[in-house]
């Protein structure tokens, strides 16, 4: 192990202003090597790694706290257009963690390069912010836990709906025991997208084929397969129900009382295309998840894109655009008094975005979002500095991805499976256990 980019963050401690207005709580002082190397600015310096759309939209988001040096793309013609000859490019990730004078990455890569890329890089000493669905099995999750806490890095996940303070206030009251003792969380996604079978070609010039399908099977390129449409195929990722579930899902589990555990059986059908080169993800799906506590989750494709919490005394329904329902209108005010403070005390840290900023009882548009993902960026730079886990760790965002991973299986056994929380295996099933993990290609598997 490199001691010396374990430690970089030890070395000396600057002060960089935030840009973000009220979106980030005062400024933040970093701790970083950055100092001691040309840095005249006083700012972290950071890297992309995956220079697509949504990388594009994290760096606007990272640029207000850092600067970026570097970024790196397995199709040339992508890095280099995000460049536009600012910034080194590269090809290979592993050449760009070798530099010295880095603080922190971003990866918005395909989900199955999540892990391996997110490993490479704490243990490398930086800071990572990784974009969701944080892994593509289970097994990941738990190894990726145990490496961040033998690198004690700082890792927070782009699960932004966790800096929504709406969310957040849905989260309590179904906490609260207002909606009833049991409580169901149902998560409506979408659906998931149908196609093919397509027709394989040559890969784009510039494009490293074998290298984007990294630890997934050796394939000819398919357009389809690659850029934005990965997500279709379970090979790459888990459709939409790791797609949209990472976000939905994780505030249910939240609501539930379960971020630190799993459900214990699961119920799940759904259509899949089993054609060859066609995008196999499950196209329609219905899952009913149960807890050891009495809640359920149940996840399911429909067009109420959101989250609703319902009981026997009432429910609430909860999206990126409102919060609506019992106890949200008409609620006395020392009932609303308790579930704002409960409402705070659901996260430590600076937030960026205090929750009186927003009404209770309206749909929230304009710029709203983008000043909650501002909020979630400003979380992440703050905790480097204080050394602390952010809203998203990895701990609690792995159990609700897992939730997400194990409907997926479900669907493709197509029968009920019970499984075991605290040991993270299935209980009785050798082939649901078999399928904890995924067969990876030997040259690029996970090092961990």
């Amino acid at each position: 192990m490199d001691l010396t980019k374990t430690t970089r963050r030890q070395f000396l401690k600057t002060t960089v202003a935030s840009a973000a207005g009220a979106a980030a709580a005062g400024p933040i002082i970093w701790t970083g090597r950055a100092a001691a190397v040309k840095n005249k600015n006083n700012r972290p310096r950071l890297a992309i790694i995956g220079c697509g759309g949504k990388g594009r939209d994290l760096v606007h988001l990272a640029s207000q706290f850092g600067d970026f040096v570097a970024c790196c793309d397995v199709d040339q013609s992508r890095a280099e257009a995000f460049s536009a000859g600012k910034m080194d490019t590269y090809g290979d990730y592993r050449k760009l963690l070798e530099r010295n004078d880095l603080d922190a990455v971003i990866n918005a890569t395909p989900d199955h390069w999540h892990t391996g890329i997110n490993i490479a890089a704490l243990r490398a000493g930086l800071g990572v912010y990784g974009e969701k669905p944080l892994t593509l099995t289970i097994g990941e999750g738990i190894i990726l836990r145990r490496v961040l806490k033998e690198t004690d890095g700082i890792f927070q996940v782009g699960a932004q709906q966790r800096s929504g303070p709406w969310f957040r206030r849905a989260i309590a009251i179904a906490r609260s025991g207002r909606l009833g003792k049991k409580v169901t969380a149902t998560c409506t996604l979408g659906t998931g997208k149908a196609g093919g079978p397509f027709m394989p070609s040559d890969p784009p010039e510039g494009l490293n084929w074998d290298f984007w399908l990294g630890q997934a099977p050796k394939t000819p390129y398919i357009t389809q397969r690659c850029h934005k449409v990965f997500r279709w195929w379970f090979e790459y990722s888990g459709g939409e129900v790791t797609d949209w579930g990472a976000h939905h899902v994780d505030i249910a589990q939240w609501g539930i009382g379960a971020e630190d555990t799993g459900p214990v059986e699961i119920n799940a059908k759904g259509l899949l295309d089993t054609r060859k080169d066609c995008y196999n993800t499950a196209q329609t799906f219905d899952c009913t998840l149960k807890f050891a506590n009495g809640n359920t989750i149940v996840i399911r494709d429909g067009k109420s894109n959101g989250i609703e919490f319902k009981g026997d005394n009432g429910k609430i329904f909860v999206s990126r655009t409102a919060i609506t329902g019992d106890f949200i209108e008409n609620t006395p005010r020392n009932l609303q008094d308790r579930i704002t403070a409960e409402t705070a005390r659901l996260y430590t840290g600076p937030l960026g975005i205090a929750d009186d900023q927003f009404p209770l009882a309206t749909s929230f548009g304009g710029d709203l979002w983008g000043k909650v993902k501002t909020s979630h960026m400003a979380n992440f730079f703050n905790c480097l500095d204080q050394h602390r886990q952010p809203i998203s760790n990895v701990p609690s965002v792995h159990r609700t991805i897992s939730t997400c991973h194990l409907c997926n299986l479900a669907i493709r056994l197509n029968r009920k499976l019970r499984w075991d929380p605290k040991k993270e295996d299935f209980i009785a099933d050798e082939q649901a256990s078999g399928m904890i993990n995924r067969k990876q290609r030997r040259k690029y598997r996970l090092e961990a």
